[in-house]
């Protein structure tokens, strides 16, 4: 929790997603675009959001479906030249996400100088990739290894696109692992991008966890944004900002603005 604190301050956090195009040897990858193609898209979905006034951005290749747990050296080798490319333009805190791998993720912060990393570091899931048992122990010191101890572990602790085989409830769930993997926050998800996470989960997660972030990790939208910050301590938000609210259309700059205004207005102007 100390270096969620560090990195976010004490308000609630509103940290925006650039969804990187599809990197080389992924399925959607246009080649044609090429590296110059994927720089010039996260540039735009970058200016859109800090001109918007995020607090954080996060960059994520959520474009590379069908996912993998172990990642091509060349995704994470491209992430950190896209993050690098635009690195003198970042205004503020920024993570990183590689799906849906916790050593790569740890590994393209320590590379990148990111703040903060979101992954699924716990648990045991049936998952449209196959079995899912990511290992938080090894992520944990990597990063230390890294010379990052400083970095802010976001956990998402209801994985996308994937079910639990752990039948503990989800706040049974989030409480231990809170315990046993000290996350300096936890996120609760929807069943896909994009898709909320039900507030009533969020209630019971944060109930359970009074001392800890729990943040609302996919689905917030500009209706509910007030209603999901009464409850968390932040959210994480991608495909309502995006034109036509479309999670692979680029960000609409309108939208993000007015996604902005709403959460100011729900934080008390903050």
């Amino acid at each position: 929790m100390g270096n969620f604190r560090k990195v976010f301050g004490a308000g609630k956090p509103v940290i925006g997603m650039v969804h990187l195009g599809a990197l080389p040897g992924a399925p959607l990858h246009d080649p044609q675009a090429g590296l110059e193609g994927l720089v010039t898209a996260a540039r735009a979905d970058l200016a859109a959001l800090q001109g918007a006034g995020f607090d954080a951005i996060m960059f994520g290749n959520e474009n590379d479906r069908p996912y993998e747990f172990r990642v091509d050296t060349a995704s994470t080798a491209t992430m950190a030249y896209v993050i690098g490319r635009l690195r003198g333009e970042i205004r503020v805190p920024f993570g990183v996400n590689v799906l849906w791998d916790p050593m790569s993720t740890v590994a393209l912060a320590a590379a990148t100088g990111a703040a903060f990393v979101r992954e699924i570091f716990t648990g045991t899931y049936a998952s449209d990739m196959g079995p899912w048992t990511p290992d938080a122990g090894a992520a944990m010191r990597y990063r230390n290894r890294l010379g990052r101890g400083d970095l802010a572990m976001l956990y998402n602790v209801s994985a996308e696109f994937a079910d639990s085989l752990d039948r503990r409830s989800l706040p049974d769930r989030a409480r231990s692992a809170a315990f046993s993997s000290i996350p300096d926050a936890v996120l609760v998800s929807g069943q896909i991008t994009g898709e909320a996470a039900a507030l009533s989960d969020l209630e019971a997660v944060k109930k359970v966890l009074p001392d800890m972030p729990v943040l609302a990790n996919t689905g917030v939208k500009h209706a509910t944004v007030a209603d999901v910050l009464r409850v968390a301590d932040g959210c994480i938000v991608g495909s309502a900002l995006k034109v036509g609210g479309d999670t692979w259309n680029p960000v609409d700059p309108a939208r993000a603005d007015d996604f902005m205004a709403r959460a100011r207005a729900a934080r008390g102007g903050a």
